[in-house]
């Protein structure tokens, strides 16, 4: 026979357990998408400046999935611009464009301020 004896309260756990069912935990999403709609601008190439200006977010909550969409809306004759910047492209003379890889580096560090953010939340309550 297996027993099992507890004395004290579960007020803490049941506390952080109510927490986690709230999913306000993941309230911090807004927050983070409109830094990384700033950072996303400040690191895209310029030559109008309108691609920059193009960056939007969109947090979505779909069973149990959290997630923060960035998207850039600038599209000329069909392309998106913030992707051929990134990924380059050819040209009309047979030649290739380089892209920048613009975007990994600033959202990569948000990314980890992300992770370090929630993590702080699940562990302090």
């Amino acid at each position: 026979m297996i027993s099992a004896t507890s004395s004290g309260s579960f007020e803490k756990t049941t506390k952080f357990l109510e927490f986690l069912k709230s999913n306000k935990i993941f309230n911090v999403l807004d927050h983070y998408g409109r830094i990384g709609v700033d950072l996303l601008s400040s690191a895209t190439p310029r030559e109008t400046g309108e691609t920059a200006q193009s960056w939007s977010y969109s947090v979505t909550h779909n069973k149990g999935r959290h997630a923060i969409n960035f998207s850039n809306d600038h599209v000329e004759d069909g392309v998106n611009i913030a992707i051929i910047l990134q990924y380059g492209h050819g040209t009309g003379t047979g030649g290739f464009v380089e892209g920048i890889d613009y975007i990994n580096p600033v959202i990569r560090p948000l990314f980890q301020q992300i992770l370090d953010d929630v993590w702080r939340q699940v562990t302090n309550g």
